[in-house]
């Protein structure tokens, strides 16, 4: 929705104009800065989504001008805090969200942000209680990032903005390379910037408007039971958050893939409103067709939910005619060829609409990843697999079971950090991951919590902001609408390994004969890299970059990652996928350098 940037501290060139001026792309309508008093700065970038009007431009303030607010995301019960604060006497000039969470957060402080359900990052000042407010929201859908500098923070919704304006440049995180090699992003709170960190999700910082008396407050979610366990709830549940993720002043689109998440969504939608909206489905070349068949299942799908269908050809040739703008617009490097792919969506989506919604989320919700079922199967027999893997029966087997079988540990948590690495993890970043990973839950509801927290946030959510906030559209994912993920964290580990595979959503298509798109196979989203890998003019395109970055950066690699980056050609079976990991590195490398 917006691009939010602060100083607090000096800025005595100005800066936060700087800031404000990169990140215009993320609020192509309305961009403005102010000093809210001496020391601290606010700007914000606005894409209008709801209350199209000028008096919901940011900064916000309040009619007294005594307190102010900029912000990135959408409030999906604001109209319920709306007629609390109407209750209490409070009075609105606009219909917008941004009001209401301006005056909530006058009214309550810091309490109030756990009160909103929605996505968010946020700066709040109320000159009249002396506090600065920070805060992000609990399933990090938006993202926020800071540093500081002698006395003086900054606060941005992109790296860049930060960067920048540093008065000492940061320099390459060279510490993140191994994590990036192994799980194709960073450390939680790492970025590639050394000395840029990302804001904490789930997160709220307080402190007075001189940055003194700082104190950090939890808005963890909610793990009360708030219903029933059953198919029924969460139907429910899910229905109320597509029709408030939905909800906007302006045009609304959905990326549908002809999979199980977005094909639900879209069918939940029409049942309700009988509306038909546009859907962005991607196409690649005819000889694909077989493999990666989205138009064939979107196809059969629309005889029964029409919509206004727009289909992307995608190619090889199209990739690398947009891959210098896609470099350029990528905040930080996430080697995951779906960020290229849902660029390239959002590119298209952006001629039509400003809100884009997706499916993100489910798999992370409701075990729906071919990795969640394999450590379901070990954990259940570990034993079994453990002699399995000493008979050295992998090396017999296709690629995917290999796999499987070689991240096999006697340790469980070893074990899921090998089967979501690209490639066997050396045991000192295992040690490094397992300070911050889960312990609280069953072995499986620790490996969803972990993906949720750590992969969905860095990789997923991440490349869906940057994608839509490149092309100046906003996306939205409604399974992580605040009740969803409740209700996911209430699942006992017994109901989460019941439930393995997204039975729920499942079950849903099939009540509405939709079972084919369930039971489709599971390819992941992405660009065909298998077969492209295959390919001459592909390989010629990516080997150059890698081997150019691996002379200037590879002392700084892990060995593994040193000797793939030095001889690319000598790649095999599945290892396309580090191919493309190094190859977007390089070419980030190159542009951020």
């Amino acid at each position: 929705m917006c691009g939010i940037n602060v100083i607090l501290g000096q800025d005595p060139q100005n800066r936060i104009q700087s800031m404000m001026d990169a990140t215009a792309h993320r609020g192509p309508d309305h961009s403005a800065f102010c000093q809210v008093e001496e020391g601290l700065f606010f700007a914000g970038n606005r894409l209008k989504i709801l209350d199209l009007s000028d008096k919901s431009n940011q900064p916000l303030w309040t009619e007294k001008k005594d307190a102010v607010l900029i912000w990135n995301g959408a409030i999906y019960n604001y109209q319920d805090l709306r007629n609390q604060l109407i209750d209490w006497g409070y009075h609105f000039s606009t219909h917008s969200d941004s009001e209401v969470l301006l005056y909530w957060l006058q009214h309550h402080g810091e309490q109030g942000i756990k009160s909103l359900k929605g996505m968010f990052a946020l700066a709040f000042a109320d000159l009249k209680k002396n506090s600065l407010i920070i805060a992000r929201d609990p399933s990090g859908e938006k993202p926020l990032y800071y540093t500081q500098e002698n006395e003086t923070w900054l606060f941005s919704s992109e790296c860049k903005p930060i960067q920048n304006v540093l008065q000492s440049k940061s320099s390459i995180n060279i510490g993140q390379f191994p994590f990036y090699f192994y799980l194709r992003h960073t450390l939680p709170d790492q970025t590639f910037f050394r000395g840029i960190q990302q804001f904490p999700i789930g997160t709220s910082w307080t402190m007075d408007l001189k940055g003194k008396n700082w104190k950090e407050n939890s808005l963890s979610l909610s793990k009360t039971l708030k219903g029933n366990i059953s198919h029924t709830h969460f139907e429910e549940l899910l229905k109320e958050a597509v029709l408030k993720n939905f909800h906007a002043d302006s045009n609304i689109g959905v990326m549908l893939s002809g999979g199980a998440d977005s094909s639900l969504l879209y069918a939940l939608w029409y049942e309700e409103t009988g509306i038909q909206l546009p859907t962005f489905t991607v196409h690649f070349e005819e000889k694909l067709q077989k493999k990666y068949a989205d138009p064939l299942f979107v196809g059969k799908y629309f005889k029964k939910y029409p919509s206004l269908q727009h289909t992307i050809d995608i190619s090889l040739q199209s990739i690398q005619d947009n891959w210098k703008k896609y470099i350029q617009s990528l905040d930080q490097p996430i080697g995951d060829s779906a960020g290229m792919l849902t660029w390239m969506i959002a590119k298209e989506a952006s001629k039509e609409v400003k809100v884009l919604i997706s499916g993100a989320g489910a798999d992370e919700l409701f075990g729906g990843y071919n990795r969640h079922k394999a450590y379901l199967a070990y954990i259940q027999h570990p034993k079994f697999w453990l002699n399995l893997k000493k008979s050295n029966i992998a090396k017999f087997l296709p690629a995917n079971w290999r796999k499987m079988i070689q991240s096999i540990e006697e340790d469980p948590r070893e074990t899921y950090f090998q089967m979501a690495a690209l490639v066997s993890m050396p045991k000192e970043l295992i040690q490094k991951l397992e300070l911050i990973y889960p312990k609280e839950e069953g072995l499986l509801k620790n490996a969803l919590s972990w993906d949720r927290k750590f992969y969905l946030v860095n990789d997923i959510l991440k490349i869906h902001d940057n994608a839509c906030m490149a092309h100046g559209i906003e996306g939205r994912s409604p399974y992580l609408d605040t009740e969803i993920v409740e209700l996911s964290q209430q699942l006992s580990e017994t109901e989460h390994r019941e439930l393995i595979g997204k039975k729920w959503i499942k079950l849903s298509l099939e009540q509405r004969n939709l079972g084919f798109i369930g039971k489709r196979q599971k390819l992941g989203f992405g660009l065909p890299l298998e077969e492209w890998f295959l390919r001459k003019e592909f390989r010629n395109w990516v080997f150059g970059p890698i081997q150019a970055m691996e002379k200037e950066w590879g002392s700084f690699f892990p060995k593994e990652m040193r000797n793939l980056a030095s001889n690319p050609s000598k790649a095999k079976g599945r290892q396309f996928l580090q191919i493309w990991n190094l190859f977007l590195l390089a070419s980030w490398l190159e542009e951020n350098n």
